[in-house]
This record gives structure tokens, sequence and C-alpha cells, in this order.
């Protein structure tokens, strides 16, 4: 098997598509040579502060939050990271997703590679060289704030590092130390800085982030997909889509989307065959999906702006600034820009499931669907065919909107004042997550809604892109005759629209879609 190429950590060009690659695909990261001199000169600045000054310097000779004041004797610096580490990790709850523990651990990387935090360079490649061989930090997704960043999630993610905590390799939930020897791997002695440097900072949101955008754009042309199959079962107008319109209003979502739906029903016979039908207007479910798909993907045109920019900052309290000699105590930990963007994410995702499961309505309903036979099975009554995937598509909707609260206008003070204004950003990512996962499977069930009704058209075919569609449902969900539970049907697709193959597979006929 071919070497895959190490995705290099500068601390400056780390994209969404790389922790994709590393946290999803589980290509290899290193540290890049530039950014370990970077590492190298910041640990040389942390070392005089720590040893050469009797001045105060938050978490290197002080203690922690409201702790401040207090002052630390140099001969317990390593012993106060450790600690830290220690009574920081006290998360509860089910795990985070494995694929977000590797992006938090990737991106942690990242954000010490940069040079602002001062751990030593060991410590950044012991973290990388942990993420490479598959040692999976177990880490409890509940307890975060948001404020000095991800306080007690990358505690649990780092305390393997110094031999404690707990760890998975492979399918063995290990103790911290055992899970390292597993791998042929050692533990570290913390010194001075380096239990604050590896948790502080915004990873765990950060993490959400990427890997939701990811997932998103995705579902964004699938919804454009879902709705050219749509209106093709449902024997809509294509000139709601022309791109005469959308210049009058020239949103940049609103005009790659339609162009999308125009694309994807191009050379329709099915549409060709009811050109000339007294139908005035369709529903605007259909009509309007342009403006309802373009303002979502505009939404996360925002988010992806502000996570872009969070991948390669440097989020640490207190910052080292090598060229100004200082230490400097600051904010930039604070996860307000995060938690705003995931409760966009999680608005612009449940907006294309909420009109999904109206398109999905009109497909089941025979009031609405102009000729197709009800729940879209030829012997109703004894099938019920589509009947209960609607209702799940509702009930997975209807779900979405209660998790749409943000989290991020909500605030609670911690460490006795010190901290009196935090983001919940961790909150919002966990619902965001939670949003992403029901969208994929309402919108499956429109894809296996789509593909069953227009088959009821043959001969005529769609378009070359809703063809395209109904071939790829079809290769992993044959067409419902007799009633059969469609659970599975329904997680296949869902994975598909998840991990980009559905997408893939309607481009490889149409072209790249917007």
């Amino acid at each position: 098997m071919a070497l895959r190429t190490a995705v290099q950590l500068t601390g400056d060009n780390l994209t969404i598509d790389d922790v994709w690659a590393v946290a999803v695909n589980r290509a290899p990261a290193a540290l890049s040579g530039a950014a370990r001199e970077k590492v190298v000169r910041a640990r040389e600045l942390v070392e005089r502060a720590a040893h050469g000054t009797n001045e105060h310097t938050y978490g290197i000779n002080t203690g922690f939050g409201r702790f401040v004041s207090r002052s630390i004797p140099e001969e317990l610096a390593g012993e106060l990271q450790l600690r830290l580490l220690r009574s920081h990790a006290c998360g509860v709850g089910e795990p985070y997703p494995d694929d977000v523990v590797r992006a938090a651990m990737l991106l942690r990387a990242n954000a010490l590679a940069k040079g602002f935090s001062g751990a030593r360079p060991q410590t950044v490649e012991l973290l990388i060289e942990c993420l490479n061989r598959g040692v999976l930090p177990h880490v409890p997704s509940r307890g975060s704030v948001g404020a000095s960043g991800d306080l007690a999630p990358l505690a649990h993610l780092a305390l393997p590092l110094v031999g404690e905590g707990e760890a998975w390799v492979e399918d063995t939930r290990l103790d911290g130390a055992a899970a390292l020897a597993a791998v042929g791997l050692e533990p570290i002695s913390l010194e001075a800085k380096e239990g604050l440097s590896l948790v502080n900072g915004t990873q765990f949101m950060a993490a959400f982030g990427s890997l939701a955008l990811a997932r998103a754009r995705r579902l964004a042309k699938t919804a454009d997909i879902a709705c050219a199959l749509s209106l093709e079962a449902l024997q809509g107008s294509r000139t709601s889509f022309l791109p005469q319109i959308h210049a009058t209003r020239p949103l940049p979502g609103q005009i790659d989307s339609a162009a999308n739906v125009l694309r994807l029903l191009d050379d329709s016979a099915i549409i060709e065959s009811h050109r000339w039908c007294d139908k005035v207007q369709d529903a605007y479910s259909l009509r309007c999906a342009p403006q309802v798909h373009g303002a979502s993907r505009d939404l996360l045109g925002y988010v992806e702006a502000t996570v872009a920019i969070e991948l390669n900052a440097a989020t640490d309290n207190p910052l080292v600034l090598v060229e100004d000699e200082q230490l400097v105590s600051n904010g930039n930990f604070h996860g307000q820009p995060l938690a705003f963007a995931l409760d966009a994410l999680a608005m612009a995702v449940s907006e294309l499931a909420n009109i999904s499961e109206r398109r999905l309505e009109r497909l089941v309903n025979p009031s609405l669907s102009d000729g197709l036979p009800p729940f879209l099975t030829n012997d109703g009554g004894l099938n019920s065919g589509f009947m209960i995937p609607q209702y799940v598509a509702a009930s997975l909707v209807s779900e979405n909107k209660v998790l749409c609260h943000p989290a991020s206008v909500d605030s609670i003070p911690t460490s006795a004042g010190q901290e009196d204004h935090v983001s919940m950003g961790n909150a919002a990512g966990l619902k965001a997550w939670q949003v992403l996962a029901n969208a994929e499977s309402a919108l499956a069930i429109e894809l296996l809604a789509g593909a069953q009704a227009i088959e009821f058209f043959a001969p005529l075919e769609p378009g070359v892109g809703a063809r395209a569609a109904r071939d790829a449902v079809r290769a992993l969900s044959p067409r419902v005759g007799d009633d059969r539970s469609l659970a599975g049907d329904i997680e296949l697709i869902a994975q598909a629209i998840r991990d980009g193959g559905f997408v893939a597979a309607v481009a490889a006929d149409v072209g790249e879609l917007r």
C-alpha cells in the first residue's frame, strides 16, 4: 500500500479538507521543520520566565482562574501543570465521536505548532504520534462552557500524554500509560506552562465546526439534487430556476443553488411531457427552493470564514510573544466566535431538512402530488409504502427546531466570577452535530421517495442529473414493492450523503456541482 503524504502542521495553513483527511480518512500528520523552530523559540522564552524572573506570570508561577494571585514555587512548576490536567479532567456523559476527538488532537497540535504556546517540541510531537498511531483519548462530551476554551475535554485529551486518563487503542480501552505502551510510546513529564498549553484553546468547538461544515456543504448540494428529483416527480416547472430570475437578486447561494437544479433537470423527458399543462405556479417548497437553499449556503459561508481562521489561530493564555519577549494574558481562548458559528450552522442545516420534508409530504400525499399513487405504493391498504418514512422525517425536523435554540446567547459565570462571561460553544457544537445527522437522514428519505416517484413515469426519463440521483439511490436501495423495513436503506443513503459518495456519484454524470 502506498504511503500517504503527511499533513504538515505549520500553525498557519491548515484547511478544513486537511482536518477531514486526518480525522476521518486517517491521513498522518507531521510537525514541519519551520514550525519546530517556532516552538523552540517560544519554549526558550517560557524557560526564561519560569527560571529567570520573580515576576508573576499566569500559569507559570501562579495558580489558575481565581487562584491567579497565588504564587507557586519554581520547584513545583511541573507539578502545577500535572495537577491542572488532573483537576480539569472531570467531564461527564457519553464520549465525543471518534472523528471529533481526532480532529481536536490535530487542531491542538497545530495550535502548539504556531509557536505562541510555549510547549516543548517533544510534547507537540508526542501528541502527533498518538494521533498517527491510533491512540484515541476517551473524552466525555459534557463539561465545557467554551470560555477558557474547552478546558475539561482538552484535559481528558492531554492526560494520556502523561500516562494517565484513558484512551482507546483499536477496540480496547486502556489507561493512559498502557495505551502509550501498546503503540511503542512513553509518557512525558510536564514542565512549566505545558499543562496550560494543552488545555487552553477552542479545539473541540473548532473540531465540530470543521467536520460539520464539510458535511454541511455536501448536504447543501444533496438538497439541490433532492429538489430536482422531487420537482420531476411532482411535474414542476424549470422556469423558477432560470438565471435571469436570480440575477435580479444576486445572492451567491441562491444563484448557485438555482444553477445546480437547472443543470440537474437538463434533458428531462418528464418535464418536457407537461410543458403545456395549465399549472401556473409550483408550491413554495419547489419554486422557492433556491432562495431557501441559497440562504443556508450563504450562512454556511459565514461559518466557513470563521472556522477557517480558527483552525490556525493562537488561542492560548498567556500567549508567548517571542518578538516582543513577553508572555501576555489575553482572551483569545473565548469561544464566542465559534459558538455563534455553530449555532448558525445548525440553523442553516435545519432549514435544508425542513423544506425537504415539505417536498416529501407532497410526494406521498395524493391530494398534492398530481397523479402519484398514495404513499408511492401500487397496493395501498395492504401496503403502507412511504407513509411512515414521512413521519420519521417530520420527527427529525421537529427535533431540529428544538435543537436550533441558540446556545451562544447563554452565559453562566464560572471560577468564582473571574470568568464572568462564557460562550457555551461546546453545547452549540453538540447540538449542531445532532441537527446535521437528523438532516442527513431527512434528505435521505426525500431521495428514496423521489427515486420511487419518478419511476411511475416510465418509460419517460428525468433529466440527466435527476437520473443520476435515481441511479445512485438504486445502487444502495432497491425499489419498494411490497412493504419492507426501510431503516437500513435510510441509513445507507444518509451515510453516502455524509461521506460525499452520493454527491460524487451524481457529479460523475453532470460535472461538479456548485
